[in-house]
Order: structure tokens, then C-alpha cells, then sequence
């Protein structure tokens, strides 16, 4: 299983990660609706798979900041997710939550860091919750660590952590609005026999 490599990721492959992408952004948005209390649309997500390295070019460049929340994942099946949103978008997610009394300017009080920590878990779990539905695996997130950095020091995390089982990521970029448009990022590393159990756990040969 050690030796699966996503170079030779298939076409039926592609499609179950993207059909999971879709679905698990898909319910993240509608347990944000439930928590900012209003109507959060959502254009159909991006899937791509990606070399590290490019993830934070789409992002718009690796010095943009963003404000990211990084959860290790358990159980079945084990990695990590990100949910990555930027700085200014942030603020008004934060500011919908709390009724518009967020105060303004470009840095984030320990409450708004801390309530924006919530959302990112309310939504990583919401993901994580129809991964879990659809492939009959259990999957425990760990508690969620937020951080606010450039996106180049957020993705070296990852990239450290799991580059020694693989160098690519599945990355679902989801564009949601309610007044603004905001891009989320939702970012999914499972280790490479993880990946195996989510396929086989769906009825997907195997065989890369």
C-alpha cells in the first residue's frame, strides 16, 4: 500500500474525490448557514490535486495572509485538513458571527480568533462528517489550532508533516457568499494508505 503513488492517480479515482469534495463542501456551508444564521450560496467547488508548492500561488501568492485552521485527522483513517480563508474575508465571517460588533482593522482579538476558531471546526467537521457517511469509515478530527500567517508558513506545516508520504494534495476551493464573495480552501492529506481505504471503502479498485 506504502508504494500507491498519486501520479497515477485514475480517472474513476479523480471523480470519487471530487464527487466527496463536492458533498462535504456542500454540508460545510450549510452548517455555516446555520451559524451565521442566514443564506450562504455556493458556486459548484473546485477539486484539484496539487503539488504543495502550487497551492499557495492559487491562493493568490504565498505572502497573502490568511487565517488558517489545521486539524489532524483519526480513526479509520489518518492526515490532516486545513480550512484556509483570507484575512479580510475572515473579518467579515467574524463580524457576521458577532453581530457586527467585531472591531475593525487587519488584526483579530482573542475573541475573534476564537470564535473563528469555531467556525473552522463547525465546517472541517461538517466535511469530515460526510467523508465519513460516505465511505462508512470513522473519522475523528483532533482539535482544531488557528493560526494567521502568510499562506507560504501555513502550508509548510503540512507539507513537512506529510511530504514524506507524498508531495500533492487534494485541494477543494469553495466560493461562498452572502453579501461578499469569500473563497474558502478547503485542504484534505490523508497518508497514502488512507487514500487505498477510502477508494476501496467505496467499492474503487485499487490498483495504481
Amino acid at each position: 500500500m506504502g508504494e500507491i503513488s498519486l501520479e497515477k492517480v485514475t480517472e474513476n479515482y479523480f471523480d470519487v474525490l471530487k464527487e466527496i469534495g463536492n458533498i462535504g463542501a456542500g454540508n460545510a456551508m450549510t452548517a455555516l448557514s446555520q451559524m451565521l444564521q442566514c443564506k450562504v450560496d455556493m458556486k459548484v467547488p473546485q477539486v484539484k490535486l496539487l503539488e504543495f508548492s502550487e497551492v499557495g500561488a492559487l491562493m493568490g501568492g504565498e505572502e497573502q495572509i490568511m487565517l488558517g485552521v489545521y486539524l489532524g485527522v483519526e480513526g479509520d483513517i489518518t492526515g490532516s485538513m486545513m480550512f484556509l480563508v483570507e484575512q479580510q474575508s475572515a473579518k467579515h465571517l467574524i463580524n457576521k458571527l458577532m453581530m457586527g460588533m467585531a472591531p475593525e482593522g487587519d488584526t483579530f482579538s482573542d475573541i475573534e480568533l476564537s470564535a473563528m476558531q469555531e467556525v473552522g471546526n463547525i465546517i472541517t467537521g461538517a466535511y469530515l462528517n460526510s467523508l465519513s457517511s460516505l465511505t462508512n469509515l470513522k473519522i475523528f478530527p483532533t482539535p482544531p489550532a488557528l493560526t494567521v500567517d502568510m499562506a507560504g508558513a501555513i502550508l509548510s506545516v503540512p507539507a513537512i508533516q506529510f511530504g514524506i508520504f507524498c508531495d500533492r494534495i487534494l485541494l477543494i476551493q469553495s466560493q461562498f457568499y452572502d453579501d461578499i464573495s469569500i473563497d474558502g480552501y478547503f485542504i484534505l492529506i490523508p497518508d497514502i494508505e488512507s487514500y487505498s481505504k477510502i477508494l476501496t471503502s467505496l467499492g474503487i479498485p485499487v490498483d495504481m
